[in-house]
């Protein structure tokens, strides 16, 4: 029994056009989160695509074949879109922009009103390397993400190798060739997309609640002006760190640092002009200190860090370096970024009480200060 193309094309535009229906209903409007809205919009390309070759064999379709190679790469790389953006990292509009309108040139050239594989290989190439970037991406999601990463990504690079076979198979036999038409022609190649839509839709919206949920726990655990972590999570996560050091006998270095004068920053130039130097300390933080360091905003123009494995000279030089990048910055609106006055207390392997090494910073910070500012003092 030979199966009708324009039939199964029809069949999987009906199931696209379903699947986006309750995907942007149940999904989409519920959650509101980036990776769902990359996937209506790739449901709704490769619908566009699909439709559009319906049209081969009329006087459309000169204009129909690249219009749906290029809607198609389009829903392709919205897929690798909206995988990037589980770990936050949203392509550039280039990106984005790059396969689509490579695929366009020699779609138009290949004499598409006669050649329904107008752009073919071209058309072909670009579908395994941006699905298999999405296989890519989806892989490289945290361990902690839920377990459908993974047979997603697997899925995905099916997918991708796929598609590269079916380019190797063009490029060798043609799109007449028997090994072609048997394994990676139009009819098999549809049906193998009706059932991972099927599958993979109902897939993405466990991952759109997952990263909904890392989003608002991320906003609950960061402080909105400098994104460094609030008190709140700093205290949990040190709390952590703490009996970490205590069990394997690490030392370590806590240090409370304290913008200069911060008040008269506010007073004569505006809050404006106080969030930018609080914005401008804090990156001064997080480009000196190391990836296993926390760093969190403690309170007002109050910040903490702890640093573990560290000594207290050690802390001394974090604390000048982040002095000299804070003060490398342009001064904002007529002012001069504020000097910072640094507390730093040592935490010996045994310490297992975070207040009370709080407080020693606090004391050592309380000298800094009635010393005469800009300088780091160690806890005695």
């Amino acid at each position: 029994m030979t199966l009708d193309t324009a039939t199964l094309r029809v069949a999987f535009a009906v199931v696209a056009l379903t699947l986006f229906i309750l995907f942007y209903l149940v999904t989409y409007r519920r959650t509101r989160s980036a990776y769902s809205g990359w996937w209506c919009a790739a449901i709704t390309l490769f619908l566009t695509g699909s439709s559009a070759y319906l049209l081969n064999g009329t006087a459309q379709q000169f204009w129909a074949n690249p219009v749906g190679n290029v809607l198609t790469v389009l829903g392709a790389a919205c897929v690798w879109a909206g995988a990037r953006t589980l770990r936050a990292a949203t392509p550039k509009l280039w990106q984005l922009a790059a396969g689509p309108a490579v695929v366009a040139v020699p779609s138009v050239l290949d004499h598409p009103a006669t050649n329904n594989w107008a752009g073919g290989p071209f058309f072909l190439a670009l579908m395994a390397l941006l699905i298999g970037l999405s296989a890519v991406e989806l892989w490289r999601l945290p361990p902690d993400y839920t377990w459908l990463r993974r047979p997603l990504a697997f899925s995905a690079g099916f997918v991708a190798l796929y598609y590269g076979g079916r380019c190797l198979a063009f490029l060798a036999d043609g799109p007449q060739g028997r090994i072609f038409l048997a394994f990676f022609g139009t009819v098999p190649t549809t049906l193998l997309h009706m059932m991972l839509l099927v599958v993979v839709s109902f897939s993405m919206a466990a991952l759109s609640h997952e990263q909904v949920t890392r989003e608002l726990r991320a906003r609950a655990s960061l402080d909105g002006l400098t994104g460094l972590l609030n008190r709140t999570a700093f205290l949990d996560l040190a709390d952590d760190e703490l009996r970490r050091l205590q069990r394997t006998g690490t030392p370590g270095v806590l240090i409370l640092a304290d913008l200069d004068h911060f008040k008269s920053i506010n007073d004569r130039h505006g809050h404006a002009a106080g969030d930018a130097a609080l914005q401008s300390f804090a990156a001064a933080c997080t480009a000196t200190v190391r990836s296993t360091d926390l760093v969190g905003r403690y309170g007002g123009e109050e910040f903490v860090l702890l640093l573990p494995g560290a000594e207290p000279g050690q802390a001394k030089d974090v604390a000048r370096q982040i002095s000299l990048s804070h003060r490398r910055r342009q001064p904002q609106d007529g002012f001069r970024m504020p000097t910072a006055s640094y507390g730093i207390a040592a935490i010996d392997p045994g310490a297992d009480n975070l207040a009370a090494v709080i407080a020693a910073a606090d004391g050592a910070l309380y000298k800094a200060k009635s010393q005469g500012r800009d300088r780091a003092v160690l806890a005695s």
